[in-house]
């Protein structure tokens, strides 16, 4: 995971220490080089030999007869770390934050047309980070003090959340593997995500709709909101996703929510107009959760974004029939992006008019120790008359 969060860096250092450059090298020993040398930048209970041995030993397995270029380039690694450079910051900015964070340059581009360098720089540190494991323990089920206690008494060292009161942040292993997580006192969420069923505060009885919902965190937290009365239906578009809410409705033990599969972008006329509450957390580029999906940086392109937006949009226009005059809909994603998340949520306010926007916030992750996330709430108007 260490190699892929830090790829872009290791191919630079790479091509330093290799006479023929790294495109000439094949993909076997690229993967070597790079586990080898993260080993040894990263890892300081690692100890050089180990590493350098270890590696050639994978290449006598996977490489054969590339066992001394690779020992070469790792030895070369060792002698001449501290003279190894990064682009020059003075003339080329975006290339020097992308190398040294391992991010697309594209990505960065974007974020300093809208950010400061110093506050682009945080954000790239942030997305390399080891997220912290969050939960969000069940008001029904047990208290905040009884789970920190419970939890502790099992060995995982417990904090509590910056954004949510019902938050926690868990350190230790086997955390899913406890009796706790299986009869449904907490759930894993992080805590921006957790905050978008805060911030729609909804009333007993409430009829409820996600539309996107696997695997189903937000849609398990409105149900245990409403104590048991009105219902939530959680939806998506696949009976795999479909099964995994379903999985967690079974492991809370929830009478007030069904999963049902449901694809957003086709009008369901039989949900007109029936929802007091639509969340709408929908398919994303996902650069606010790098932490967790650090393939995003790579895979991720300017087009991808492009057609995410356009796809935002369509489901927004269809799933907006469903909410009730008066009712409550949340726009949310897990990305930082203006166009997917301010742009969008300007877009539907101006050709929606039925629609008044109420809340907008976008999240960071160096702000709460979790997920760059963004919610827009809106209120639909009552109609006239």
């Amino acid at each position: 995971y260490g190699v892929l969060e830090n790829k872009m860096l290791l191919d630079h250092i790479i091509d330093q220490l290799a006479s023929s450059g790294i495109e000439k090298i094949k993909t076997a020993d690229l993967v070597i080089l790079r586990m080898g040398i993260y080993q040894l930048r990263f890892m300081d209970s690692v100890p050089e030999y180990a590493a350098v041995n270890e590696s050639v030993a994978l290449a006598k397995r996977y490489a054969k007869g590339r066992e001394g270029f690779i020992n070469a380039v790792l030895r070369a690694y060792t002698k001449n770390r501290y003279s190894i450079s990064l682009p020059d910051r003075t003339e080329d900015e975006v290339k020097y934050l992308s190398i040294k964070y391992s991010y697309e340059p594209w990505i960065v581009e974007m974020w300093l047309e809208q950010f400061s360098v110093d506050f682009v720089e945080d954000l790239l540190r942030a997305g390399n980070a080891t997220p912290d494991t969050t939960i969000r323990l069940n008001w029904l089920k047990v208290m905040k003090e009884d789970l920190i206690d419970s939890l502790t008494a099992k060995g995982f060292e417990v904090t509590e959340g910056k954004l949510c009161d019902n938050a926690l942040h868990v350190k230790g292993s086997g955390l899913l593997d406890t009796a706790m997580y299986k009869s449904g006192l907490f759930s894993v969420q992080d805590e921006a995500s957790i905050l978008v069923s805060v911030m729609l505060e909804p009333r007993q009885g409430d009829t409820v709709v996600d539309v996107c919902a696997a695997p189903g965190g937000k849609s398990i937290h409105l149900a245990e909101k409403l104590r048991g009365t009105g219902h939530v239906e959680a939806r998506d578009v696949s009976e795999q996703k479909v099964a995994l809410i379903d999985e967690n409705i079974k492991r809370c033990r929830l009478t007030n929510i069904t999963a049902k599969c449901q694809d957003a972008t086709v009008l369901d006329e039989a949900s007109v107009r029936t929802a007091d509450v639509l969340i709408a957390d929908l398919p994303c580029s996902g650069l606010g959760v790098l932490r967790r999906k650090t393939d995003i940086k790579y895979r991720m392109n300017p087009e991808g974004e492009e057609s995410l937006v356009a796809l935002q949009r369509q489901i927004l226009s269809v799933v907006c029939e469903y909410v009730k005059p008066g009712g409550t809909l949340i726009y949310s994603t897990c990305t930082i992006h203006a166009a997917e998340n301010e742009e969008n949520a300007r877009w539907f306010e101006q050709t929606h008019p039925e629609f008044a926007l109420d809340t907008m916030r976008q999240m960071f992750p160096e702000e709460h120790l979790g997920d760059g996330f963004f919610i827009a709430k809106f209120k639909r108007k009552q109609d006239n008359g």
